[in-house]
């Protein structure tokens, strides 16, 4: 399907929010972990482009999120939509600013990496956008000094947020975290498509 700008702006309102798995939490406790979720809108564009900060958190842990990362919006010339995730050279500098909005406002786009295989390529589906990786994109980033993998996809409609997003070891692909029993299953619980430029 051919994306329009009305279609990226959907897709990005959408994900903009505080998102909660409780019901699937309690329902599946040996498989999901009751997690909140944050897509707070950056207070700048890259290059043109919407963007969203994306970090989560143990509902156990509020005040210690953590896989905060940078996740852009864009439709290609040829009309698909990509979502492009960059990682923080500082990651515990932006920590807790899924909560905090406050904190973005210090954000510089410098501080930003991008990560080049962490892309997805998004289709409208009904009333939902799904986002997979394309067959040959990898994933990895640096974590406490080790090369990592993650194998990113999502779906989104209105009101709903389900991650696919699994790590994997680099050399076996064996699942280690994540989506291993299948996609953690979100509710938006606060809209913050009001804060988007």
């Amino acid at each position: 399907m051919t994306a329009s700008l009305n279609t990226l702006d959907t897709l990005v309102h959408w994900l903009a929010g505080e998102f909660d798995n409780q019901p699937q939490a309690l329902d599946q406790p040996a498989w999901f972990v009751h997690l909140r979720l944050w897509h707070r809108p950056l207070p700048f564009r890259m290059a043109g482009n919407p963007a969203l900060f994306a970090e989560q958190a143990n509902a156990i842990y509020p005040d210690k999120p953590y896989r905060q990362r940078v996740i852009s919006f864009r439709s290609t010339d040829s009309g698909q939509l990509q979502v492009q995730y960059f990682a923080f050279k500082n990651p515990a500098q932006m920590s807790g600013a899924g909560a905090n909005p406050d904190r973005l406002r210090s954000l510089m786009p410098e501080e930003l990496e991008l990560l080049p295989g962490c892309v997805l390529s998004v289709t409208q589906q009904g009333q939902c956008f799904k986002a997979d990786p394309p067959p040959d994109a990898r994933c990895y980033f640096q974590y406490q000094g080790e090369t990592r993998q993650v194998i990113l996809g999502f779906e989104v409609s209105a009101e709903t947020f389900l991650s696919y997003d699994r790590g994997v070891d680099p050399t076996t692909g064996k699942a280690l975290w994540g989506a291993i029993m299948g996609a953690y299953s979100f509710q938006k619980c606060q809209d913050f498509s009001g804060e988007l430029v």
